[in-house]
């Protein structure tokens, strides 16, 4: 799907948070691409700590833009999430409210705000539908930063009604490609798995994957987010958030069976230790609203882990620097935008 100029709103400058991220640079790359007259803004952290009011403020009353996509996040993997649970919900809920904030007293003609399909309740009725986003706890593995995106619900609900601020919000699934986290201590499982088994390529000893390969996951591709993002933009204007990621459901061996095949991997050397927990087995999503709104085709998952494959061994081989390699949480500031 592509976001046609001719029949989107378009906008002066559009600010975009979140862009040193793996969603984040794949808007970066698309987005004057698709709307060139646009005026794109990408600020990092070390540009403005979206965590602080004051410089969140002064720093968007000094940009003036019509037009913000909130993708800024201090997100992870497991290991990350049950060690930072305070840390997530304080810098991602007062991320979140800044940029609300910020966009009202600017009066921009629109915001997107990003949640995230991990903040359902595990007991929730499958495939997962946006009504039930606040239907009981989340995970106790991630509650913190579950909370905080989950408040990006009621809150564009009430700018909306309070403000008439045309604040609006996607629900991402599990987003992939290039420039992913790929820290070994806290990135999520496709990076994580990449990383481990390009490590592993030369070597003969079992590659172990906790579980049984058997749970079934969501992968969105990078770019597909981006577009998504985009159209949001451009496109769309309802308090009623959308469930924006591709239902293509893989179980976590085939994954680890296509990552052996690109990389050239012997597939007997892939072992499951079923000792070791395997996680929630299906998570899966109803993105109805979305495609029948967007019209959104997405990117088949094999063909996006080729690109992201090529990517890491390409950049690994050759600029080894630019890969995400470091602690989420090390360095703060570099985590939030």
């Amino acid at each position: 799907m592509t976001v046609s100029p001719s029949s989107a709103m378009t906008f002066r400058r559009v600010v975009v948070t979140g862009s040193s991220a793996v969603a984040g640079t794949a808007l970066r790359a698309l987005a004057p691409q698709l709307h060139p007259k646009t005026e794109w803004l990408f600020p990092s952290s070390r540009d403005c700590d979206l965590t602080d009011w004051t410089a969140t403020r002064d720093w968007l009353d000094a940009a003036r833009p019509d037009g913000i996509v909130h993708l800024a996040a201090v997100s992870g993997g497991i290991g990350l999430s049950m060690k930072h649970p305070a840390s997530l919900l304080r810098d991602n809920t007062l991320m979140g409210l800044n940029v609300l904030e910020a966009a009202r007293r600017l009066k921009v003609r629109k915001v997107v705000m990003t949640l995230t399909t991990g903040a359902y309740p595990p007991e929730a009725p499958l495939p997962l539908r946006e009504e039930s986003l606040q239907a009981g706890p989340p995970h106790e593995s991630n509650y913190g930063s579950s909370y905080a995106k989950r408040l990006m619900e009621p809150a564009i609900q009430a700018y909306r009604e309070e403000y008439g601020l045309p604040a609006v919000g996607l629900v991402p699934n599990g987003i992939f490609g290039p420039n992913d986290n790929f820290n070994e201590n806290d990135a999520p499982m496709l990076p994580a798995l990449i990383r481990r088994f390009y490590e592993s390529r030369t070597g003969t000893d079992p590659i172990v994957i906790w579980g049984d390969g058997t749970p079934l996951r969501e992968y969105t591709y990078s770019d597909d987010v981006a577009r998504a993002f985009l159209w949001a933009l451009h496109e769309y204007d309802d308090g009623q958030v959308l469930n924006s990621g591709t239902t293509e459901e893989l179980p976590i061996a085939d994954i680890a069976l296509m990552i052996a095949d690109i990389l050239g991997i012997d597939r007997n050397r892939i072992a499951f230790d079923t000792s070791k927990p395997k996680g929630v087995f299906r998570k899966n999503t109803d993105n109805s609203r979305f495609v029948a709104a967007s019209g959104f085709r997405y990117t088949p998952f094999r063909e996006g882990l080729e690109k992201t494959i090529a990517w890491f061994v390409e950049a690994r081989e050759t600029n080894p620097r630019s890969l995400r390699l470091g602690g989420k949480l090390d360095g703060h500031k570099d985590t939030v935008a």
